[in-house]
């Protein structure tokens, strides 16, 4: 996979994360060395894991704990926006079969398949917003 590094994460879209979380949540990751690290051999080249990452981040840098039964799935964008991944019912369906209670997600602009029942569903619009429900408190 072009980019990727001998972790498994794409490391211009980790580079796109760090620089979203610097400048939207002004978050200070210059002075910080981060790494992202993904076991099992897996490789994550594709953007829906971007939200999962970012909350990794902003967990350690804020020592914050992630509420543990919360699954995270979205692409970030540039300006700290949220967009929607293909097949997101399969993916919640998936992680409702994991033991995961609840899901952050980005907000639906048009309703298509209905979202499983399995699950509780939080949308955001915002990585802050996804954030605000991920992380215990701050």
């Amino acid at each position: 996979m072009p980019g990727a590094t001998p972790n498994g994460v794409d490391i211009n879209r980790l580079l796109l994360i760090v620089a979203v979380l610097t400048r939207r949540l002004g978050l200070r990751l210059s002075e910080q060395d981060v790494f992202v690290n993904v076991i099992g051999g897996l490789r994550v080249g594709e953007p829906a894991a971007d939200l999962a990452i970012a909350a990794a981040i902003t967990s350690s840098t804020r020592d914050v704990a992630l509420r543990a039964d919360t699954v995270l799935i979205g692409e970030l964008g540039l300006s700290g926006e949220l967009r929607m991944v293909g097949q997101m019912p399969t993916r919640l369906r998936e992680a409702a079969k994991l033991g995961f209670k609840t899901a952050v997600v980005p907000r639906r602009l048009r309703r298509g398949e209905p979202w499983p029942t399995e699950i509780e569903i939080i949308e955001a619009r915002s990585l802050r917003q996804a954030l605000d429900h991920a992380l215990l408190s701050d």
